[in-house]
C-alpha cells in the first residue's frame, strides 16, 4: 500500500528481456535507504517487487501482463520514473490510500498554464472515470492528485510547481500516456452498494406471524 506521495525521481538504467517479462534496473538514492529484496515499491504508480539491490540501484521484474496494462512497456533506457516505497502505518498519509494496481492508461489531451499551476486534461477509460468526482482523489503515474473536474471522457488535475519539479508530470506533454489508479475507497463503496441492492428493501420483522407464514411453527 502507498500514499501517492512520490519520494524521488529515479531513472531506468537498463532493461533486460527475459522469458518471464522484463527486468528493469532503476538508478535511485532516497528509496534505497532501507529497501530490501522482496519489498514492494511503486514505479510510476505500479506496485513491483524488488528482486536485487546495489549501492546505487535496484532491480524489479515486470510480467507481460503488467507491461500490457501499464505504461511500463514504453520505458526506455534513461527514462525518468516516479518512485515510492510502501507506506508505514505509523506515518502520516500525505496523499490517499493507493494500492499500486493500475486500473487503466490515460492520455494527456491538453496542458495549459493557470497561475503558477499546470492544468492537465487526461482522457481516461470508463472504468476509471466512474470513480472520478469533483474534488475526489486519483493517482496519475503514482502521484496522488485532486480532481478539478470530470466529464464522460476525461478529468482535469492541477500540478503545482513543487509536484512538477519532483515528479515526471513536469515533463509530460500532450498525447503522452500515464498510469491511472482510481480511488480505492470509491471501489469499496460501490461494492457495498451493489451488495446492499441485492438485499430486501425492508428488513423483515421476525415474529410469530412471520414464522407461521414460512412454515417454521
Amino acid at each position: 500500500m502507498f500514499t501517492g506521495i512520490v519520494e524521488e525521481m529515479g531513472a531506468v538504467t537498463s532493461l533486460e528481456q527475459t522469458l518471464g517479462g522484463t527486468r528493469l534496473t532503476i538508478l535511485a538514492s532516497t528509496v534505497l535507504a532501507d529497501l530490501k529484496i522482496g519489498d514492494s515499491i511503486s514505479i510510476n504508480g505500479t506496485c513491483l517487487t524488488v528482486v536485487a539491490k546495489g549501492e546505487q540501484s535496484f532491480v524489479v521484474e515486470a510480467s507481460p501482463e503488467t507491461l500490457s496494462v501499464t505504461t511500463l512497456g514504453q520505458l526506455t533506457g534513461g527514462a525518468p520514473v516516479n518512485l515510492e516505497r510502501a507506506m508505514k502505518l505509523n506515518e502520516r498519509i500525505g496523499g490517499h490510500l493507493v494500492a499500486g494496481h493500475i486500473d487503466g492508461v490515460g492520455t494527456i489531451r491538453s496542458r495549459r498554464q493557470e497561475g503558477n499551476a499546470v492544468v492537465l486534461v487526461i482522457e481516461a477509460p470508463s472504468d476509471v472515470l466512474r470513480y472520478c468526482v469533483h474534488k475526489g482523489s486519483v493517482t496519475v503515474d503514482g502521484i496522488s492528485l485532486t480532481i478539478n473536474d470530470a466529464t464522460d471522457h476525461s478529468f482535469s488535475v492541477s500540478i503545482i510547481p513543487h509536484t512538477a519539479a519532483v515528479t515526471t508530470l513536469g515533463l509530460k506533454q500532450v498525447d503522452d500516456q500515464v498510469n491511472l489508479e482510481s480511488d480505492l475507497i470509491g471501489k469499496f463503496v460501490e461494492r457495498l452498494l451493489q451488495q446492499r441492492s441485492q438485499l430486501p428493501k425492508q428488513t423483515p420483522v421476525i415474529d410469530k406471524d412471520y414464522l407461521k407464514k414460512h412454515g417454521l411453527m
